[in-house]
């Protein structure tokens, strides 16, 4: 067997390639997997075919995956509210401390209300621009600051929190967009993918810090933490604050309120294009 790299693509974190049996095998650094960023992003994206037809897809379907955003985001933290782990949490930063809470938030307390904008503008970010190397650091930093290491308001979020509240946010879209009733198969089916496997790679990039592979590269690893700023990625700032502009949360409170406004007679987002077949969890109350 020739295990020479047949041909490069770009630059050390780039796959290189050899021959087995007369077919190309790639070349997979177990190491660079833990130790640089790029090269976990490339491997990902290659094993899961994130190419230029789910860039295309986000690019052009950007528009009704936005519209269902504020609805989303209700729905999430009606989820998390739902259970004592969960709700807690917005109290301890820490859904491993038991402390009793006499009185929960609720989705209008002025705290939840500050996070539903925050994962406003994250579910705005992951369907924006995967094509820079900024994008995956993002989702990557999204990884980190939820395993205490920031060192400002540390927030410790356990992997199952982190992991099933993705598989709901991956569920709440692929119901809605199958309900478009006017977009074709073939767009909601390749909108539905892309987002997916941008959900998954983000996936990765939160279960990483919990795991304990690869671990004896940890002080390789330095990299990945040399942001101490909490909200900032380098020098640039990744997450917004409360004294945003409106333009930039993408509408108001109330607007959020009444995207889900619990009701018997509902109506999905996209109704005033045409009437949906069947009702899903993403309704806007009329």
């Amino acid at each position: 067997m020739d295990d020479t790299p047949a041909r490069m693509m770009g630059n050390t974190d780039r796959m290189a390639y050899f021959k087995l049996d007369g077919r190309e095998v790639k070349k997979i650094s177990r190491k660079a997997l833990y130790t640089r960023l790029e090269a976990r992003i490339n491997y990902l994206k290659d094993f899961l075919d994130f190419n230029s037809s789910d860039m295309e897809a986000l690019a052009s379907g950007s528009k009704y995956i936005k519209t269902l955003i504020p609805a989303v985001v209700n729905l999430v933290y009606r989820k998390l509210l739902e259970y004592d782990i969960t709700a807690r949490s917005f109290h301890t930063k820490d859904t491993s401390n038991e402390t009793p809470i006499e009185d929960f938030y609720n989705e209008d307390s002025p705290p939840i209300m500050r996070r539903k904008m925050f994962l406003r503008w994250y579910l705005t970010k992951i369907v924006t621009d995967p094509m820079q190397m900024d994008f995956w650091r993002y989702l990557n930093k999204v990884g980190i600051m939820h395993t205490a290491q920031e060192r400002m308001h540390p927030l410790n979020i356990e992997y199952i929190h982190m992991g099933v509240c993705l598989g709901y946010i991956q569920d709440l879209f692929t119901e809605a967009l199958l309900s478009h009733p006017t977009l074709s198969i073939a767009r909601k089916t390749a909108m539905i993918r892309a987002i997916s496997k941008i959900i998954w790679i983000q996936n990765d990039l939160i279960a990483r810090w919990r795991m304990r592979d690869g671990e004896e590269f940890a002080d390789e690893m330095s990299e990945y933490l040399a942001d101490d700023k909490e909200g900032y990625l380098g020098e640039k700032k990744i997450l917004g604050d409360s004294s945003s502009s409106a333009s930039s949360r993408s509408g108001t409170v109330d607007d959020d309120r009444a995207s889900i406004a619990p009701s018997v007679a509902s109506a999905c987002p996209f109704a005033d294009m045409a009437q949906p077949v069947s009702q899903t969890k993403i309704w806007a109350g009329k």
